[in-house]
């Protein structure tokens, strides 16, 4: 093994104490932010139908422009990344991992996840219910959340606790894991690019479907992998593994997103609840309604699963010896540095 791969697992490990102590930097020293700002600023030059930007329907174009800012952003990020790994390889060994670390763990974050339900739980306990659904849109949801009952609001937080565990903290992980901090720093690129522009309404129905696909594209494995993660870390808190594992495997298919279905259905499982978007999905069906208490139960599981996913993963990443990455089929795929 290169020391630049079998450093990876002790980056891994740091990078989660430090997200555990010290939780997120402030926006102005965030890389996520200025990746967030970045792709706004590109948003604003989209073409948009009836500009001379526009091509015949209005698709071609947007279509190619937000293939440019999802792709191509990606591609610049992991370059800037491998600059920026050149450079801290330069340093000591000791710091070299700190200053790493560091920077792995703005790509994801833990304690932040975990606050953010809580700030929920805390006004929905207090009986706040235009609070929390005020919080569950700030933190969690981009949906309208102004009509939500008490229960949906507990529902919309599970759901988003569970699938930030996937491509909130397990992906970027992996990605670090399979192709070091270049490929963690691109994977947050193309999730926030799908976070801002893979919508569809009518200014972004096509502007964001490829930066829509490549994140479902990079998310197939991690949403799996957290799937079973939050169905094994339910056997260490009060959840049900052998229901959360029949929801999954019965209910992963039910959501528009490929990915998104996996961790939701396992956790509607492990919870014994039923997880419903209006209109959408209703994922562990024959559950009850989840209620605020709900909530801290669903980070319990999230809490439990991430130090199980992350000691699992880490420990074959030390074992292999290789940079080889698992797939979905439990073989190996080999990766570039």
């Amino acid at each position: 093994m290169d020391p630049q791969t079998s450093s990876r697992p002790f980056v891994v490990i740091i990078a989660l104490l430090i997200d555990v102590a010290l939780g997120d930097p402030p926006n102005r020293l965030h890389p996520v932010a200025w990746m967030g700002s970045a792709i706004a600023a590109a948003r604003r030059q989209a073409p948009r139908p009836g500009t001379d930007w526009d091509v015949g329907r209005g698709k071609l174009l947007p279509l190619a422009y937000g293939g440019l800012i999802g792709l191509g952003g990606s591609l610049g990020v992991y370059g800037l990344g491998l600059l920026t790994h050149g450079l801290i390889d330069r340093l000591p060994t000791p710091f070299h991992w700190l200053t790493e670390a560091a920077l792995l763990k703005t790509t994801f974050s833990v304690r932040g996840l975990a606050r953010a339900a809580d700030e929920i739980q805390s006004a929905l306990d207090r009986g706040d219910l235009p609070e929390a659904r005020r919080l569950t849109s700030w933190h969690l949801v981009s949906r309208d959340t102004s009509g939500l009952t008490r229960s949906q609001v507990a529902a919309a937080t599970i759901q988003s606790v569970a699938e930030s565990t996937s491509d909130g903290i397990m992906a970027p992980i992996v990605s670090y894991l399979c192709a070091g901090l270049p490929g963690a720093l691109a994977y947050r690129f193309a999730n926030t690019a799908d976070s801002m522009l893979g919508y569809r309404d009518a200014a972004r129905e096509w502007l964001g479907k490829i930066p829509a696909r490549w994140d479902d594209l990079l998310n197939l494995l991690p949403s799996r992998l957290t799937a079973l993660f939050l169905t094994v870390g339910a056997l260490l808190t009060d959840g049900d593994a052998s229901r959360a594992w029949r929801v999954w495997r019965r209910d992963r298919r039910k959501t528009a997103s490929p990915n998104a279905g996996h961790p939701m259905s396992a956790m509607a499982g492990a919870l014994g609840v039923e997880l419903e978007k209006i209109d959408h999905y209703a994922l562990g069906g024959g559950g009850q309604h989840p209620e605020a208490a709900d909530i801290s139960r669903a980070v319990r599981v999230m809490t439990a699963s991430v130090a199980l996913g992350a000691a699992l993963l880490v420990s074959l990443h030390f074992l292999q010896g290789t940079s080889r990455c698992p797939s979905p089929d439990g073989q190996t795929n080999t990766s570039s540095q």
